[in-house]
């Protein structure tokens, strides 16, 4: 083992040999350079964490040249054995310092977090959040150095108004740390003690029906994608992403039945919704006959990729709706579509159970221990209650001027 002063008249008399070689510092213990066959030279440090008795460890300081000098190198490990004499590891510190500035920087941990999440429609939203809110504000943090000041900076870049939103993005960076912690990543969350945003005040908006006529009617002007969606929307009473969503090997024609899984629901619990008359149509017309096809997205774009544009679609059906009758429609939302069904079924004297069957709600008779006991899919109810909606939709539908059948168009 060769020892010496290591000062760059040392360095550049050091020569490759067919195998590593060290030399050892003889004022600085533990502090040494190495130099590969290859011609490479680094400085290591040497050290025992606990004394003789336990198994020496080696530390890579850096390779020769800039920053690392024969000066620079040993101020270094002098730094390094004073942390060493503090109980501090620099070998596993190094470890933690790369796994933060890499594993648990915000925006690659958030992407693990995403690919993690159930559900299609809760993914959607991690990914729209993080996207828009958390990334701009906390991009390459590492998680453990986040702050409830930084949550705070989050919240208040985010619009007064977005009442729902700012809730949803609180929602989502709670699931992220409780995420971190249950993974071992993180001891305490940063949103630990703050008070969640106020619930923003429940929507009681539903369309009376000449305002679903306008839409019906209004929905063959927009994209061939969207007009399907929104009245799909209106027969069945599903959410906006599960019917966006719809690939035709969860339909079955003959049986005239949706099975949606529940990897594609918000509660992840899956359903089955009888098709009726109007759905039907909707559909065959989609499949360019009675021959569905076998697989594939129902609402495919022209790259094949599920279709998105909501926004542009609305405004388009909005704008529609305005052109014929000369007015616009009071503001309503996708969402206030399922509300309408269920006030429907309400007026229809559809049972609440059947109503919360047919909208997959696991809240009032379904929820607790009514909801474990309980097994029945009310399958034929669920059948009857659409179906009932359907003629009621027809007569919605038809032309107030004559008693003929709805053109569905």
């Amino acid at each position: 083992m060769a020892t010496g002063k290591i000062t760059k008249k040392s360095i550049d008399a050091l020569e490759a040999s067919s195998s590593s070689q060290f030399v050892w510092d003889t004022d600085l213990k533990g502090f040494g350079a190495k130099i590969t066959p290859s011609g490479n030279i680094s400085y290591v440090l040497q050290f025992r964490m606990g004394g003789r008795e336990t198994i020496a460890r080696r530390y890579t300081i850096g390779a020769h040249g800039s920053p690392w000098t024969p000066t620079t190198a040993r101020s270094e490990a002098e730094r390094l054995l004073l942390l060493v004499g503090q109980g501090v590891d620099p070998v596993e510190a190094e470890k933690q310092r790369r796994r933060e500035a890499v594993d648990l920087a915000f925006d690659n941990y958030a992407r693990h977090f995403t690919h993690s999440c159930k559900g299609e429609g809760w993914r959607r939203l991690v990914e729209r959040v993080v996207r828009l809110h958390l990334e701009p504000v906390l991009r390459k943090k590492p998680l453990p150095s986040i702050t409830r000041a930084d949550i705070v900076s989050v919240l208040d870049q985010m619009p007064e108004e977005q009442v729902a939103n700012r809730r949803n993005v609180f929602a989502v960076m709670r699931r992220l740390f409780r995420w971190a912690i249950s993974r071992g990543d993180l001891d305490r969350s940063p949103i630990e003690g703050m008070e969640t945003p106020p619930p923003v005040r429940p929507r009681d908006r539903w369309l009376s029906d000449k305002e679903l006529r306008m839409i019906w009617y209004a929905t063959p002007e927009c994209h061939p994608c969207f007009g399907p969606i929104v009245r799909l929307l209106i027969l069945t009473g599903q959410r906006r992403e599960e019917v966006c969503g719809m690939h035709w090997q969860e339909l079955d024609r003959a049986e005239r039945l949706w099975t949606l899984p529940g990897r594609r629901t918000k509660n992840r619990e899956f359903n089955t919704i009888p098709l009726n008359e109007l759905a039907m149509i909707e559909l065959d017309r989609l499949a360019g006959g009675g021959k569905w096809p076998r697989k594939g997205r129902v609402f495919a774009t022209a790259s094949g990729a599920g279709f998105t544009g909501y926004h542009k679609g609305k405004m388009k059906l909005d704008s529609a709706i305005e052109e014929a009758e000369g007015e616009p429609l009071p503001p309503w939302r996708l969402h206030d579509l399922r509300r309408t069904l269920a006030t429907n079924f309400q007026r229809l004297g559809v049972r609440f159970e059947v109503t919360e069957a047919v909208l997959n709600h696991v809240s009032g008779s379904r929820a607790g221990v009514a909801g474990v006991y309980q097994r029945h899919d009310w399958k034929d109810e669920k059948r009857n209650a659409l179906n009932d909606w359907n003629k009621h939709l027809v007569c919605v539908l038809r032309d107030a001027t004559t008693t003929t059948a709805v053109d569905s168009r």
